[in-house]
């Protein structure tokens, strides 16, 4: 990754330039880490609703038991917690040598921290629910969802657009783009 970093001494663009349109291969090339975070990010929007939806209701799906349903939360904490891991120790530091977006004091970092102040509050709960410390109240777990479920949507759409075919060709060239971990 040090080598994709290195290799291209090609600057941060401050003025919009006009870029030719893509052909169908060079679009693949430039969308697939696009492609790949949206996959990811699916999943996550998938078991969010699923929960959201029983909170909001007041029932659990019909298919779940509790212990289900509170496993089915937790793992979407350790998942969303891995996920963001890997994106800030191994994806960022490499997108942000060229991109402004993915340095630390900007959006999609700071969008990280929002998410795991709610998100660690959220998995507490659903871990003293998990011990029979605390009964499950699906309307106290709509209310820690409420804490960050904003940024999180937010922040799921921001990173695939800063992904998106149109922005990575700004930064990038197509051998570098397909020298990336993605």
């Amino acid at each position: 990754m040090a080598d994709l970093a290195q290799t291209s001494s090609q600057a941060t663009p401050s003025v919009e330039i006009e870029l030719p349109k893509l052909s169908a291969t060079e679009f693949k090339v430039f969308n697939s880490m696009a492609e790949t975070m949206q996959y990811f990010h699916n999943h996550f929007r998938q078991t969010w609703k699923l929960l959201y939806a029983a909170c909001s209701s007041g029932k659990r799906p019909a298919n779940m038991s509790i212990r289900e349903f509170i496993a089915t939360g937790l793992q979407f904490c350790q998942f969303l917690g891995m996920h963001h891991s890997i994106e800030e120790t191994r994806i960022f530091p490499m997108l942000a040598t060229k991109m402004p977006a993915f340095r630390k004091e900007l959006a999609l970092l700071t969008q990280h921290k929002q998410i795991h102040k709610g998100l660690d509050q959220f998995e507490a709960y659903l871990e003293k629910c998990k011990t029979g410390e605390t009964d499950l109240n699906l309307g106290e777990l709509k209310n820690l969802m409420d804490l960050f479920g904003g940024v999180l949507w937010a922040h799921l759409d921001d990173e695939v657009k800063q992904l998106s075919a149109e922005n990575m060709r700004k930064y990038w060239t197509e051998a570098e783009m397909r020298r990336m971990p993605m």
